[in-house]
């Protein structure tokens, strides 16, 4: 279905009219209706869709089960549905109040910050909107004048008609007044502060509550200037952008638009009546009267609106996003880094993992270091594209979780959900090893081909496929674990408890327990001089020495290595058939010593030899850079 026609939740707040019902159309048995919540995926109100095989479905239940792609391309950036859009009916005034933005909100009552703009539909004689202070005030003149009740001797009254608009951004002071009928197009989020309420009971007989401390932290109190230029549009700003639509019926009757891959059509009718085809040759086609609400899926093409219609258009338009979070989660550190568009670092930062501790908690860390980073450069969170994670272990990349991490000891963790509440962008996640062949695929050694992979030679052997510039892993979430190989039959014990892996036979760790076995059955070994005589100490970079002064241990030590470590390149080569494989890790630190010797490996062991098309084996670029970069790619890698 390309153009559904919705039904709203309903709200009876106690200042609200009749007006929606007796004007607008709307089916409701109440008393009192303040709101129509037109077009919502909120869970304190949520659209449902009136026609067609959905019917009785809401509109949230359709975007699941068709996949967020009919949002649009420009919807990728928010973690939730963008906008929430109503009529207000203001039979009394609203209580004086104020919406956090994004950061305070997410912080504190987990959902985004509101801003909002505002669209006069109705007014009576004499109506106005608070918006603002007439002048600059202290936070401390603003909690006396509350105290007080002398709040709206300081407050800019904007008296109002018909056809005006005011642009609201979170943190402005504001209220409407009585006898007004709003049409509101918002940040989708349910989140108000009440400063002054007039001192009104509610249903219960008691007081409303007013949030004044929360208040006094987010309002901004400075005066503002009312216009928001936003021409050609009626609003124009990150979380959307507004455009009217007039069809006088008589010399103006028809309107044809196109629905684009990058955004959704809200059309929320003000008065009139007619049709609205969408579709090939406008093969759907759906009635509109004063008051509805149709939404028009992204990429949905052509759509022609016919007849008599005072309506507003609602898209989300693109961002500039210039910044991008890449996060990687380590045993001991977890790094964080900001990208820009083009891969590069802007800035990082290092903070102690502490994995002791529940997830929860290390999480928040991560959340509060992000900020603080963002902080320090001046970019505010509204201009990141979303966060990357790499994380070690198994993870479930289609939702963001954890299922199993040994070095941190997570299990079934949802991850990108639990990140998504402190920080409201778009989380990815996925296997550290994966991100950082990723980081080294698009900014690193292997950004010059398509097809790569990545082998880390650290303590243990990990590594990562990428082909076709994505990530390859596979069809469930356990990805490539291209260190548990098994490479000879009954070998050495691994620690995944199989035998013969390569991550037996090609770590660090491999490579220090087969020194140590050479030194204690060669007393004359070089290794012992270069150890210092303490075994412990051996290193792989002692071993490669020793080799390079032709100690015979170490010679046959560094021989049997890039044989194994050959074997399993080969192995990979034959499945793969990359146009480059990386070697990360500590020991790929040896260079030329190492990827010549493998080179020479791959052309005489690989299938078809010489006669194919041998990749040529590298070092990585990145260092411990590549899991940030390469976690920020995640971002641009799943749209």
């Amino acid at each position: 279905m390309c153009v559904l026609k919705l039904k709203p939740a309903y709200k009876d707040y106690l200042w609200g009219g009749h007006r929606l019902v007796d004007r607008y159309n709307k089916e409701y048995d109440g008393e009192i209706l303040a709101e129509s919540w037109e077009l919502s995926c909120h869970p304190d109100g949520k659209s449902v869709i009136a026609e067609g095989p959905w019917a009785g479905k809401t509109l949230e239940e359709y975007i699941r089960a068709e996949g967020k792609g009919i949002l649009g391309e420009n919807c990728r950036r928010f973690r939730d549905f963008p906008v929430l859009i109503k009529f207000i009916d203001a039979k009394q005034d609203l209580s004086i109040q104020v919406h956090p933005d994004n950061r305070y909100a997410l912080k504190h009552e987990g959902q985004y910050g509101k801003t909002e703009m505002w669209y006069v539909v109705e007014a009576g004689p004499g109506a106005f909107l608070y918006y603002g202070f007439q002048r600059e005030i202290s936070r401390e003149e603003f909690a006396q004048r509350i105290r007080d009740d002398t709040l709206t001797e300081v407050l800019h009254k904007v008296p109002v008609q018909k056809g005006d608009m005011l642009f609201i951004e979170a943190g402005t002071i504001h209220a409407i007044g009585k006898d007004i009928l709003i049409a509101e197009i918002q940040q989708n989020s349910n989140v108000t502060y009440r400063v002054y309420d007039y001192g009104r009971v509610g249903k219960d007989g008691k007081k409303r509550d007013l949030h004044i401390e929360k208040a006094l932290a987010v309002t901004n109190r400075v005066p503002l200037v009312r216009a928001k230029n936003s021409y050609p549009h009626v609003a124009d700003c990150d979380y959307f952008t507004v455009d009217k639509l007039n069809l006088d019926g008589k010399m103006m009757d028809r309107m044809e638009g196109c629905v684009s891959e990058e955004s959704f059509v809200s059309i929320l009718v003000l008065d009139g009546e007619g049709t609205v085809a969408c579709g090939k040759d406008g093969e759907q086609r759906v009635t509109y009267r004063k008051g509805d609400s149709l939404f028009l899926t992204a990429g949905s093409g052509r759509y022609v609106v016919e007849g008599r219609c005072d309506a507003l258009v609602t898209t989300i338009r693109s961002q500039s996003a210039p910044v991008r979070i890449g996060i990687d989660i380590g045993g001991t550190n977890t790094k964080i880094g900001l990208v820009d568009v083009h891969h590069r670092l802007i800035d990082t930062v290092s903070i102690p993992t502490k994995t002791e501790r529940d997830p929860e908690d290390v999480i928040a860390d991560v959340g509060k270091a992000v900020q603080e980073l963002l902080d320090l450069n001046h970019i505010p969170l509204d201009a990141c594209m979303g966060a990357g994670v790499g994380m070690p272990g198994t993870v479930d990349r289609e939702n963001g979780c954890v299922r199993y991490s040994n070095n941190i000891p997570w299990e079934n963790v949802p991850l990108a959900e639990e990140l998504g509440k402190i920080l409201p962008v778009p989380v990815a996640v996925a296997n550290d090893a994966d991100c950082a062949a990723l980081g080294e695929a698009v900014a690193g050694a292997g950004k010059d081909v398509s097809d790569m992979v990545m082998v880390t030679l650290g303590t243990g052997v990990g590594g990562g496929v990428i082909l076709d510039g994505k990530i390859f892993s596979g069809r469930l979430t356990g990805g490539c674990e291209l260190g548990h190989m098994a490479i000879y039959e009954g070998g050495e014990l691994c620690t995944c408890g199989r035998r013969g892996c390569l991550e037996a036979y090609a770590s660090a760790t491999a490579l220090i327990r087969d020194a140590k076995r050479a030194a204690l059955a060669d007393p004359d070994s070089l290794l012992w001089e270069l150890c210092g005589g303490e075994i412990g100490k051996l290193d792989p970079e002692m071993v490669f020495a020793a080799a390079e002064q032709k100690d015979p241990a170490g010679m046959k030590l560094t021989d049997d290595y890039v044989r194994h470590l050959g074997t399993g390149i080969v192995n990979i080569v034959n499945l793969f058939r990359p146009e480059a494989v990386l070697l990360g890790g500590g020991i790929s630190a040896q260079g030329t010593v190492l990827t010549d010797r493998l080179n020479s490996c791959l052309k005489a062991e690989c299938f078809g030899g010489e006669h194919g098309q041998i990749p040529e084996v590298r070092t990585a670029k990145l260092g411990n850079l590549a899991g940030m970069i390469g976690a920020a790619a995640l971002l641009v890698m799943e749209g």
